[in-house]
């Protein structure tokens, strides 16, 4: 007789889950009383943020550029307009030492090839050497804000330095490579010698005055003297002027005749004035940075962050330089 085959009932229980680990049980309990405190109310902290707008998201990306190029701004001015400086008096240099050697170079406030003609405004005219302070510039014809950026400037209605009577040359103490920066360390002694086309012209510091000290007494008929000019006070917040006046101690040059005067000459060539000029072309590259700005904004978010970057960032760059060259020019010309 054979045995019937061992059939057991289905067990009805269901199979057991596997046992959760600790971190697992951590996390459900989590759960759990982030739950129970939802049920009263969403707190602050845990609701979702609005979404940003695109209108949004492009003035967030402006202000960002914009911050970045007023930081463009200070480091032109403070760094990038020595380089500029650098490269003026380099090209003035190699422009001043032909005519020098050709006898053509200016020996008035006339053109040498148009007597009818004033000597244009950034013309080379000399060479200034002031051993004490180890500078060796190119001087320029004119006192605005805009010929002090690339060097000294020859006032204008004054004489050629070498020349009987007072000559004055203005330069910048802070921006621009500040050639005058060690102006007020010049003491009594000190040896400054100009090249002009007419020869060296040698002068010796008399002394260093400020705004309010009594005046010199003027030289004497037949001699000459030099004022160099810049500001004083703490750097880019000038509170006057410095004045160093330098005997002629050399033979004196002959004087031509003056063409213009301390009332013909225009306001923005006195020391500490603004060039007024810088407006009009200030409000148009201004306005061209800040169409540029809202343009590339917008091309971050519709046709990607690091394209737009690599276009932004010279033709950004390009105009905060040409903006802050024209906000320069509105401040003090020899700041």
């Amino acid at each position: 007789m054979t045995a019937s085959p061992d059939v057991r009932a289905p067990d009805p229980s269901p199979p057991l889950e596997p046992r959760p680990d600790r971190a697992a049980r951590r996390a459900q309990a989590r759960a759990e009383r982030l739950a129970r405190k939802m049920a009263h109310g969403v707190p602050r902290w845990a609701q979702e943020p609005p979404p940003i707008g695109p209108a949004r998201k492009v003035a967030g990306t402006m202000l960002i550029i914009l911050a970045v190029t007023m930081v463009g701004f200070a480091a032109w001015l403070s760094i990038g307009s020595r380089l500029y400086y650098d490269r003026v008096q380099h090209e003035a240099y190699e422009s001043f030492r032909v005519p020098l050697a050709n006898g053509d170079a200016p020996t008035g406030p006339t053109d040498p090839f148009n007597p009818n003609k004033l000597v244009a405004l950034g013309t080379p005219i000399a060479l200034l050497q002031i051993p004490a302070l180890h500078m060796q510039d190119v001087v320029m014809e004119g006192t605005t804000g805009q010929v002090l950026e690339g060097g000294p400037g020859h006032l204008r209605y004054t004489v050629l330095p070498g020349q009987q009577g007072v000559s004055v040359i203005l330069g910048r103490r802070a921006a621009y490579g500040g050639p005058f920066a060690g102006l007020g360390s010049l003491v009594p002694g000190d040896r400054i010698t100009v090249v002009t086309q007419e020869g060296v012209a040698k002068y010796q510091v008399m002394d260093l005055r400020r705004a309010g000290d009594p005046l010199p007494s003027p030289p004497a008929e037949g001699s000459g003297r030099l004022t160099l000019v810049t500001a004083d006070g703490p750097p880019f917040d000038p509170t006057g002027e410095v004045y160093v006046d330098a005997n002629l101690v050399s033979q004196p040059f002959a004087t031509p005749a003056p063409v213009l005067t301390y009332e013909t000459l225009p306001s923005t060539e006195d020391a500490l004035h603004t060039d007024d000029s810088a407006w009009v072309p200030l409000v148009l590259w201004g306005q061209l940075l800040f169409i540029a700005l809202g343009a590339f904004a917008w091309l971050s978010h519709s046709w990607g962050r690091w394209q737009t970057w690599l276009v932004a960032v010279p033709v950004i760059g390009y105009l905060s330089i040409v903006v802050a060259n024209e906000v320069a020019r509105l401040l003090p010309n020899i700041l």
